[in-house]
């Protein structure tokens, strides 16, 4: 059994970027990287975590950094030698880096996913991710994708604009939103967009507690991305990844990145499925994990303070004790 981890004694270097790296402290902690260990950071972004598990690795260990954004490739290849360990960059979506590096027989100690948009990519106006700049209607974390927010706000129906505005933002003007568009479209600027939005959500709506376009660009840019499916697609294929022992970490800042992760998780770290009605086990279920965040772990409010973006984030780790059971044809556990 591996001893409880250790405190973070790594401090934050330096980056040549505004890029601040979210529950930073909390996430080493429970990962507990350790010398000579491999690991994966499937959402490399500015760097800033690989950097501190790097730290942790040591030149024995090893890192696998995936992102599916070219500036992210660059913000690697200027610190790779800084890293402290061996490394390597996948440029690919976390859910198609997966696949391959599990066809190839890759296994990990460490696995983790900072989901969602990176600041970086957010502070880029020209990235078209802002709703509080005026830009292109882009929104895509690889530029090299073929569909853009542009193609989704003025070539999707009305059905389809809503549904996606309700279930990917969680909007409830969602139906008066898609109306609006349709209505205005064509569309090309993100500032056109917010100005849409504006109009079809009622007064209260439009100055209330945050941002009325908040909900609205979130859905659109899950969309273009495909976020959701890369999440569903991505969290057995890391828990398969690991070797037994191994942790996965999780941050999450919306509740439909973070139910994801805390349903993936909570399933693998069950015991019994029987019926409540049966008195005796019959299934024989092990968990597959042991959860190392009963509750998912939130920043500190000194860490909100000094990033409002880290107010939303929530962090939750597993450690895996065992593959899944096997059953052979006829259905009986192998």
């Amino acid at each position: 059994m591996r001893a409880a981890p250790a405190a973070v004694t790594a401090t934050l270097i330096p980056m040549s970027t505004e890029h601040v790296p979210v529950l930073a402290p909390e996430l080493v902690t429970l990962l507990d990287p350790s010398p000579g260990e491999n690991a994966l950071d499937l959402t490399f972004g500015g760097g800033g975590h690989a950097r501190l598990v790097a730290e942790r690795l040591g030149p024995e260990g090893s890192l696998v950094c995936v992102d599916r954004d070219p500036a992210a490739e660059e913000r690697y290849e200027r610190i790779a030698s800084e890293l402290e360990c061996s490394s390597r960059f996948i440029h690919a979506n976390f859910a198609d880096a997966l696949e391959g590096l599990l066809a190839e027989g890759s296994r990990f100690d460490v696995a983790y996913l900072d989901l969602g948009i990176s600041s970086l990519q957010l502070d880029d106006p020209e990235r078209g991710f802002s709703y509080a700049s005026d830009a292109p209607l882009d929104m895509r974390m690889d530029p090299g994708d073929e569909i853009s927010a542009a193609d989704v706000v003025n070539g999707w129906p009305e059905d389809r604009l809503a549904s996606a505005l309700r279930s990917y933002g969680e909007e409830r003007h969602s139906r008066a939103i898609a109306r609006e568009i349709i209505r205005r479209r064509p569309l090309t600027t993100t500032g056109e967009l917010v100005d849409v939005i504006r109009q079809a959500v009622p007064p209260a709506y439009r100055f209330g507690r945050g941002h009325p376009a908040k909900r609205t660009f979130q859905a659109i840019r899950i969309a273009v991305n495909g976020e959701l499916d890369a999440i569903d697609r991505a969290l057995p294929a890391a828990w398969e990844a690991l070797e037994i022992g191994g942790r996965l970490g999780v941050i999450a800042f919306h509740s439909l990145e973070d139910r994801r992760a805390k349903r993936f998780l909570a399933d693998r770290a069950r015991e019994c499925i029987c019926p409540p009605e049966l008195p005796v086990c019959r299934c024989g279920r092990e968990p597959e994990a042991a959860l190392l965040t009963r509750k998912a772990v939130a920043s500190s409010p000194d860490e909100a303070e000094r990033n409002p973006r880290a107010r939303s984030a929530r962090l939750r780790v597993a450690r895996k004790l065992r593959g899944p059971r096997r059953t052979d044809r006829s259905g009986g556990e192998a």
